[in-house]
């Protein structure tokens, strides 16, 4: 007589197994150096004087393993968003090379998603936004700038939502003058989604205010740039302050 051996089904093997530390010190670590502007060997140097002994290098190897897992854990503990989307993209130099980063907030102000990439077409706009639709979200309203991209996915990917230019109010009047634009006007919104800022050919800086998006206007008179061309440009966390870069 033949006897059946039970086969157990295999234990679930946890993202944390074959580290020497536990979960709480790995996650507490990564933790204080992503909330402060901390460096490794200032992680490293609080955890010693907590009784821990563990070398920047590991804090460094533990920051590119867990965040992208701590990241999506969080994504669905987050605050509902808004129906008011702001989208934008900008580049950033990242350990050395150029790369494009997608950023949508919505009226609060609370950052919906962020991607980055090395290119910025429509392969890349169409990732971004499916990322970002990705938990079922829906908004009424997107606002982008006048990169050509945008009303042809837009029309496909949310086509009962409401598509907005930055650059212009619904009342028909720019607020960046059509002969200072051009294709890849730089644009940027401040982190609560009502301030918008744009550079135009001739190296000055507009500041629009989108609050009432039936009625956007300017800020004030236009600013004067840096000596070359505007690349890239984004406010502060707070908002009160907008950084340039020229190329």
């Amino acid at each position: 007589m033949t006897r059946r051996r039970r086969v157990r089904p295999p234990a679930p093997t946890s993202e944390f197994a074959g580290f020497r530390f536990p979960p709480e010190v790995i996650v507490l670590a990564v933790r204080w150096y992503l909330r402060f502007a901390l460096s490794y060997r200032d992680v490293e140097e609080l955890l010693a004087e907590r009784g821990l002994k563990v070398d920047h290098v590991t804090v460094y190897r533990w920051v590119q393993r867990f965040t992208p897992l701590l990241a999506d854990a969080a994504r669905p503990c987050r605050h509902r968003p808004g129906d008011r989307w702001f989208v934008d993209e900008t580049s950033v130099k990242v350990a050395g090379r150029w790369t494009y980063l997608y950023r949508a907030v919505d009226q609060h102000g609370q950052v919906i998603d962020v991607v980055a990439g090395t290119r910025r077409d429509q392969a890349a706009a169409r990732r971004f936004f499916a990322r970002a639709l990705s938990p079922g979200r829906r908004p009424v309203e997107v606002t982008t700038d006048k990169t050509p991209v945008y009303p042809r996915l837009l029309d496909e990917l949310l086509p009962e939502a409401c598509h907005a230019d930055a650059a212009r109010a619904n009342t028909g009047q720019p607020l960046i003058d059509p002969a200072n634009a051009t294709a890849s006007t730089p644009v940027s919104f401040s982190p609560d989604g009502l301030t918008l800022a744009a550079t135009s050919a001739n190296r000055t800086v507009v500041l629009g205010d989108t609050t009432d998006r039936a009625a956007a206007h300017r800020l004030g008179q236009p600013l004067t740039g840096p000596n070359g061309a505007v690349s890239s440009m984004a406010f502060s966390s707070d908002g009160r302050t907008l950084v340039l870069q020229s190329q």
